[in-house]
């Protein structure tokens, strides 16, 4: 059972806002003219859970979330490091500048968006609501 709640109506964004792609996806996502929950992760804490399931939904490891050549890892860790899936949610927590891009989530679909443009390809119909807006 899925701990994050999934809508078709709704797009989710996981980003942190330190984060130059995780800024410009959010612009695209919000010129789509759908409901977007915003989840900060410099503001908001995500679940160790939470992790363990975008990472699972994305066919990856939670330690591949993590950019290991961001200045904010290689400062405390080694970019060889072999961590459990605990240590991995221990270092987003503490450091959550150093997700690698940002998740965007849009109904029953996943994406690590790492081209912001990318993620118009993701969403249905991104024009329809331009045309809504002028008639």
């Amino acid at each position: 059972m899925s701990v994050i709640s999934r809508d078709k109506n709704l797009i989710k964004i996981f980003y942190t806002s330190n984060s130059t792609i995780g800024k410009q996806t959010l612009a695209y996502l919000k010129s789509s003219f759908k409901d977007i929950l915003e989840i900060d992760i410099e503001k908001t804490k995500v679940t160790g859970t939470q992790w363990v399931e975008l990472a699972e939904n994305l066919k990856c490891k939670v330690g591949d979330l993590i950019d290991k050549n961001h200045p904010d890892f290689e400062q405390n860790y080694d970019a060889k490091t072999n961590l459990s899936s605990q240590d991995w949610i221990k270092i987003l927590d503490k450091h959550p500048s150093v997700l690698t891009y940002p998740i965007v989530i849009f109904g029953d679909d996943v994406y690590q968006v790492n081209n912001p443009s990318d993620v118009e390809k993701y969403i249905d119909d991104s024009s329809a609501g331009l045309d809504e807006q002028n008639p």
